[in-house]
């Protein structure tokens, strides 16, 4: 036989609530105490007050546990048998417990139907059961309560930090670990402002009021805008209703819009400072011809899919032949006059003469092999770039200016100084008082590497001297074609009988992307040839950068999950500055910060910034 307990509860307009639950025991507890299966929270009824089983053949029992009587059908017992067919009434303390059979589903259950039907003991009839337990006439009174608490807040988290900040020197050694202002914070601050953590001054510098600008320029002196703030505001477009509704309620407090905190929040806890969301960005470039009509600037959301090509800037010669610089889109194939002639593909092959010669140049000058980009293109003191091209270190190994020796020390010609050059060609045909053809006669091309043998460059030069001719003709052998200088330099007369030639200015570019930044060091894993196509390069007019097509084999937008993901801050610097963005200098990916290896003092001594 299983038991079916149902309590009824009254609410406050009359109407019962029933919850019944279902006890497949023989066996159920009855008490004050709230672990008995039927509970009675009533002072009159002991802890465990009675139990009721089953007694066989449809009949169960009550019994007293505690030796307190209760009432069954009007008669006050210790123990009872019922015939659950025909039911009873059970009254202890203040409830009344009715016996009936199941019927239906739940036929062969014993029915128990508990509610409250009379006062609670202890207790007047208006009084809930929950005021008979409660401890309010022993406790203050609500509103002393309330006071009370408001005032402990006051003190703890208002007048104590107060005192605190006030009564403590920032500059002073800090005798204890804590303090009550620390209360404020709302957590660490980055490692950047680490050294500010006990000098709230610093940046809140006056109480209440919000970080200002001021605060943040007194120390970060060299942060440019990042454009004129007139500009800046007519590219953001109308503000939404949003951004309104935040505005008014910014300046009731006297918070102007455009706050460095806005974008280098605070208080993040003790990492680098979070790179900015590229959609601060993309809210004024992914629209900016559109509120800016005389922008030259392309429209820019997401690297991914909707970057305008790359436009290096590109050194060309003007009117009256004064060096320029455009930026040119790389769709548009263009040619720099940068006025070198240069042929990478000729001297990268690995089976023409420039290799088989690269081949026997082992030892000193550390070939032994085709030539490669590393032998000319090295890494500068930063790491991230490459040092200019030097032709002493890059090309006087194969391309010898030797011409002469005197005693044990072999003459060359001055490298980029046409002046001296010829100079040094007329005090060559001079010295001697004969007519002499020397070895400067045109400075015939050679197996490279020739004159660095002293003895080999003597023997040129005498075997020179049969041939005839004099100072003038081998100067201009020299800036001719097949001479020394114009097969690498473009060249061009003077008309001045003391200096007849002049060479072209090399200028190289130190940086293509001036309005971005790219870091080598983070590329050491691929090879130059897999973005660089060098290889079929002809021309030293060649701009051998890649498309972004290349670099979104790789990289997608801020939000890729299966490219390197690349918001705005990985090339884009928001101020200006000239030197890395702060995602390089930060190494911030998706949350992770770690120390950057762009050496920012570094780059500046190499001139990159």
């Amino acid at each position: 036989m299983s038991f079916i307990v149902r309590t009824v509860a009254r609410t406050a307009d009359g109407r019962d609530i029933i919850r019944p639950k279902a006890f497949s025991q023989t066996e159920l507890s009855i008490g004050r105490g709230t672990e008995n299966d039927i509970h009675l929270p009533d002072l009159a009824v002991t802890l465990h007050h009675a139990v009721i089983r089953t007694a066989g053949q449809g009949r169960i029992e009550i019994a007293a546990a505690a030796g307190l009587p209760f009432i069954v059908d009007g008669k006050s017992v210790e123990h009872a048998t019922i015939d659950v067919q025909r039911g009873a009434d059970i009254h202890i303390g203040a409830h009344a417990l009715t016996i009936a059979a199941g019927e239906g589903e739940e036929s062969g259950s014993t029915i128990i139907t508990v509610e409250r039907v009379g006062a609670l003991s202890n207790a007047s009839e208006e009084k809930e059961e929950a005021h008979v337990f409660s401890l309010a006439r022993v406790m203050p009174g609500k509103r002393v309560l309330a006071w009370s608490f408001v005032l402990l807040v006051l003190g703890l988290f208002l007048i104590w930090p107060i005192a605190s900040s006030q009564m403590r020197d920032p500059k002073a050694p800090q005798k204890v670990a804590f303090h009550a202002d620390e209360m404020w914070s709302s957590g660490a601050l980055s490692l950047a402002h680490k050294s500010l953590e006990n000098n709230c001054k610093a940046c809140h510098v006056s109480p209440g009021v919000a970080v200002r600008d001021d605060a943040c320029v007194a120390c970060h002196t060299k942060v440019h805008d990042h454009a004129d703030p007139k500009r800046l505001a007519v590219a953001k477009g109308s503000p939404s209703l949003n951004e309104k509704a935040r505005h008014l309620v910014a300046g009731v407090f006297n918070i102007p819009p455009g706050r460095c905190v806005e974008c280098h929040t605070e208080h993040q806890g003790a990492t680098a400072m979070p790179t900015t969301d590229q959609r601060f960005c993309t809210n004024c470039h992914g629209s900016l011809s559109k509120n800016l009509a005389d922008t030259k600037l392309l429209n820019a959301s997401d690297f991914g899919n909707d970057h305008p090509q790359f436009q290096p800037k590109i050194r060309f010669v003007g009117l009256g032949g004064v060096p320029m610089q455009r930026r040119v889109s790389l769709d548009a194939d263009p040619q720099e006059e940068s006025g070198l002639k240069f042929p990478h593909k000729m001297h990268l092959s690995t089976i023409n003469g420039v290799a088989q010669m690269a081949k026997t140049l082992g030892g000193g000058e550390g070939y032994g092999k085709p030539l490669e980009c590393a032998n000319c293109h090295r890494r500068d003191t930063t790491g991230n770039s490459f040092a200019p091209v030097k032709m002493e270190a890059a090309c006087g190994a194969c391309h010898s200016l030797a011409f002469d020796q005197v005693g044990g020390t072999v003459r060359t010609l001055r490298h980029g100084d046409p002046a001296q050059v010829v100079a040094d060609i007329r005090a060559f045909y001079r010295s001697s008082g004969m007519f002499r053809g020397a070895a400067v006669q045109g400075m015939e091309r050679r197996r490279p590497g020739m004159f660095a043998n002293p003895a080999a460059a003597v023997d040129y030069a005498q075997g020179m001297v049969t041939r005839g001719g004099n100072a003038e003709t081998a100067i201009r052998a020299v800036f001719s074609k097949g001479g020394a200088c114009f097969d690498c330099h473009v060249i061009a007369p003077t008309g001045n009988a003391r200096v007849p030639f002049a060479v072209a200015p090399v200028v190289l570019a130190k940086r293509y992307m001036a309005k971005g930044w790219f870091d080598h060091a983070a590329h050491d894993t691929e090879s130059c040839a897999s973005c660089h196509g060098v290889a079929n390069s002809t021309k030293a007019s060649d701009v051998n950068l890649p498309k972004i097509a290349r670099c979104r084999e790789c990289h997608g937008g801020q939000d890729a999950h299966k490219a390197v993901p690349s918001g705005c801050a990985m090339c884009h610097d928001y101020h200006r500055t000239g030197f890395a963005p702060l995602m390089v200098r930060t190494n911030h990916v998706r949350g992770n910060s770690t120390p950057a290896h762009v050496d920012e003092k570094a780059v500046k001594a190499a001139g990159g910034a």
